[in-house]
């Protein structure tokens, strides 16, 4: 392959698995599945020398995991804190309306809001709606850690398998 095209590639890619970091933080973009691509495309560039059929089958059942529990972990951790469906729905708009308002951290003010106000909006008392949206709370700090580990891991095998 080309010199000037695989170091393209490589760059490439390193905006790729960069960008995925970010959307570790910013629901809009998807962190883990960036970071994927990001291990493929240099891949593609190396030959396909850097990873074996093993490490792609993990990363790859990682990436689905991960992608998925992004989307459980959070409504998990309101209810496991006793949220009824209006402080899981709450929180979920609550991160939307936080997302634009004061991106990024406004999602997590906002899905904490959200889950209270959706509570409320139930009839639950006040100390429930606060335990709901500190619920919220914890299930997005989890999920977020969840991506933000795994996308640091391929970021160590991309900048290892640069080299």
């Amino acid at each position: 392959m080309d010199p000037i095209l695989t170091t393209s590639l490589i760059i490439f890619g390193l905006i790729l698995a960069l960008a995925g970091f970010v959307g570790c933080i910013l629901p809009i973009i998807p962190g883990p599945p960036l970071g994927y691509i990001a291990l493929l495309i240099l891949s593609f560039a190396k030959n396909w020398e850097p990873f074996n059929v093993t490490f792609w089958v993990i990363m790859g059942g990682l990436t689905v995991l991960v992608t998925i529990l992004d989307y459980i972990v959070p409504a998990a951790g309101a209810k496991k804190y006793g949220a009824s469906k209006w402080g899981v729905w709450g929180s979920l708009i609550g991160l939307l309306v936080g997302f634009f308002v004061f991106p990024p951290f406004g999602m997590f003010v906002g899905g904490f809001v959200g889950a209270v106000a959706g509570e409320l909006l139930a009839g639950r008392e006040r100390g429930k709606a606060l335990r709901a949206g500190w619920g919220a709370f914890v299930g997005n700090m989890v999920g977020m850690g969840l991506k933000l580990g795994l996308c640091g891991v391929m970021l160590y095998f991309y900048i290892k398998g640069i080299f």
